[in-house]
């Protein structure tokens, strides 16, 4: 008997479950083309930006906008065409992504293992279940998460099973970290086989024996609602049993795709801690008494400070675009080179995106002074976001990665964190 594990399944059963989001009334919006996407993005962008730090402050749950980006059809953008869907470039997507996230990167996380989720079933379900889920997603449903574990001995550990039951499987087990479940439709759970082979078992959110708690805790990233998840004996069809250890027996781009959504969202917050540090040296910052400057935004220093930032943003979005580009050409001719470069190419935004949204995130009160510690402006917000959601998949380990291969020619590991 796992005596902690049991200890800390009988402390969360004392925590009340949250019911799920209703559907949507109405089939979502299908979005017709790259431009149609980066167009909606910007346009949801302006309007989540508005209560973002309210959110931020409260802890809130962002269900209204949530509702409004699913049904704005950018949850299905990387549905393939042959399915209806508008299949765009993944470096739109990326976009897209590092859009949304410079409003409320709450909101653009809780989008990533959605998305992540609709990559794999292009990869690894069969037909009839591919036109199936598609079908869900264009209609507005969103895909949830339920992966990771607490208290194994490594991310990719889980304890997390489910047996065979005919035309049904049940599944038993505990996660947390699972980003978007609270306010999913579905909930792919990864759960093992009597082989030990990991599945997608995607279960209604409200499903009996389903019981996602409220309880996330973190001082960033509030708005995921990223906390527990009890799943016990919970019913899943075999239709909704996606076979996710078949994405990783070929070359394929699911894990990158994965980490480049994460990267996006490192962006979106580096650029948005950019230019609310420029608005703010505008705005409300005094120059420093040795200056001889009437402005904080004429003080040489300053402008140094921000001109690097804005090369080292400018950087990081451009290796973004890059790694979408060879995700596209990974998706579209999946072999051992195609997705070995795509992967050190989405290794290398990453790298750059995590230094952006740290230094940027941390820059913004050197330059702003101490008036913009003020709990009033909250902008310390952009600093707990940024060192919470880069703590996804360490950096060190991306730079090793990019090293091993120009050194010595040894290809990135393939898995879902690479």
């Amino acid at each position: 008997m796992n005596i902690a594990v049991d200890a800390r399944t009988l402390e969360t059963r004392t925590r009340q479950g949250v019911p799920g989001p209703a559907r949507p009334p109405s089939p979502a919006h299908v979005i017709r083309d790259d431009a149609e996407a980066l167009a909606v993005a910007h346009r949801l962008a302006a309007e989540f930006r508005l209560g973002a730090s309210e959110r931020d402050r409260n802890h809130a749950r962002p269900l209204a906008e949530l509702d409004a980006f699913s049904q704005s059809g950018l949850w299905s953008i990387n549905v393939p065409r042959a399915y209806g869907g508008p299949e765009v470039s993944y470096k739109t997507l990326a976009q897209v992504i590092a859009i949304i996230s410079a409003a409320d990167p709450a909101i653009g996380q809780i989008a990533q293992n959605h998305l992540g989720i609709v990559a794999a079933i292009r990869t690894v379900s069969d037909e009839p279940q591919k036109q199936l889920l598609f079908g869900e997603v264009l209609r507005g449903t969103r895909f949830g998460n339920a992966f990771s574990e607490r208290g194994t001995k490594r991310a990719a550990d889980f304890e997390t099973r489910f047996t065979d039951h005919g035309d049904h499987v049940i599944v038993r087990g505990q996660k947390f970290y699972a980003t978007g479940a609270l306010l999913a439709h579905l909930v792919p759970i990864v759960a093992l086989d009597a082989e030990g082979r990991a599945w997608y078992a995607i279960a209604e959110r409200d499903a009996p024996g389903l019981s996602v708690i409220d309880d996330w805790s973190s001082f960033g990233q509030r708005g995921t609602a990223s906390g527990t998840v009890l799943i016990e004996d919970v019913r899943v069809e075999k239709t909704h049993l996606v076979p996710a250890w078949r994405g990783y027996e070929a070359p394929s781009a699911d894990g990158a795709i994965f980490q480049i959504i994460q990267a996006a969202v490192d962006a979106g917050i580096g650029r948005e801690a950019l230019n609310d540090t420029i608005r703010f040296v505008r705005e409300k910052a005094r120059p420093w008494i040795d200056s001889g400057q009437d402005h904080a935004s004429d003080d040489p220093y300053t402008i140094q400070a921000v001109g690097d930032l804005t090369i080292r943003q400018h950087a990081a979005e451009a290796l973004l675009d890059k790694a979408g580009l060879a995700l596209d050409a990974a998706v579209a001719q999946p072999d051992a080179e195609s997705v070995a470069a795509a992967q050190l190419a989405v290794a290398e935004a990453k790298v750059l995106t995590t230094d952006i949204a740290l230094a940027a995130s941390d820059k913004l009160f050197e330059l702003s002074g101490t008036r913009s510690t003020l709990a009033a402006e909250n902008l310390d917000r952009h600093w707990r976001n940024a060192r919470t959601h880069t703590l996804h998949d360490p950096v060190r380990w991306k730079v090793a990665i990019v090293g091993n291969h120009a050194l010595n020619g040894v290809a990135p590991p393939f898995h879902a964190w690479s």
